[in-house]
């Protein structure tokens, strides 16, 4: 029997919910957006913002992350945060390739990008931005980290996780896990357009001090920009800043 989420998993939900609402959002939208009922939700909030970990805009009403989130954020930084020396890749990969470049970083069952930096090609794609939130199994930064992921790992990901009735056929468990297969054998994910059709993304694995996959360096583009040809190149490119990325964990 499944056990009902406690009060920590839904306030942790509403804080990632928030997290991912730039413009603000609306108690409703959070109360749908997090599985919970409208006066649960609101009771939440209320006692979130008295901490100052929400903030609602007096004159529209919508909901934020507040300003102790930040503060916490800032602290757990020293020890999590990557994104200062992260920017020097996604800089690089950006110029080198053309490409929209992206560093992500993992949370629970999803990714979440951290950074952008759009390359010199006209054409661009637009399923990635900052602060983006996607199940890991949806997007190649994600797969490029279930893909180093032990087996017991690997399986209770898809004992809590199905992707097939929001995402469609393509990303059943078989597919996934042959995606895996691809990723493990060149050392970098590629997503054909499974999110938007004619949208590609690939990406490689940025691991922590123990070993553990918890960042990604992505670059997405359009079909013709990611052909079977150029796919070792970029691969390679996305490996090098992967590697040094990892050393400085």
């Amino acid at each position: 029997m499944e056990r009902a989420p406690g009060v920590v998993e839904k306030v942790a939900a509403l804080l990632r919910a928030l997290s991912a609402a730039e413009s603000g959002t609306t108690t409703t939208a959070l109360a749908a957006a997090t599985a919970q009922p409208r006066a649960t939700t609101h009771r939440l909030l209320a006692s979130l913002a008295a901490e100052g970990l929400a903030d609602r805009d007096a004159q529209t009403g919508r909901w934020f992350l507040g300003p102790e989130a930040y503060v916490l954020g800032r602290a757990a930084a020293a020890r999590y945060d990557l994104t200062h020396e992260a920017r020097t890749s996604v800089h690089r990969l950006a110029k080198e390739t053309g490409e929209s470049a992206f560093f992500s970083v993992r949370r629970g069952d999803e990714v979440v990008v951290l950074l952008r930096e759009d390359g010199d090609f006209p054409i661009r794609s637009h399923v990635l931005y900052e602060s983006a939130r996607f199940p890991l199994a949806a997007v190649s930064g994600g797969l490029a980290i279930l893909a180093h992921l032990s087996p017991r790992e690997l399986d209770a990901y898809f004992e809590r996780n199905d992707l097939v009735a929001a995402w469609g056929r393509q990303h059943a468990e078989s597919a996934v896990r042959r995606r895996l297969a691809a990723a493990r054998r060149t050392g970098w994910s590629v997503n054909p357009g499974l999110v938007v059709e004619g949208s590609w993304g690939m990406a490689a694995a940025v691991f922590d001090k123990a070993g553990r996959p918890e960042w990604a360096l992505t670059l997405t583009g359009v079909d013709h920009r990611f052909r079977p040809d150029r796919q070792p190149v970029l691969g390679r490119l996305l490996l090098e800043e992967a590697h040094r990325l990892s050393r400085l964990a």
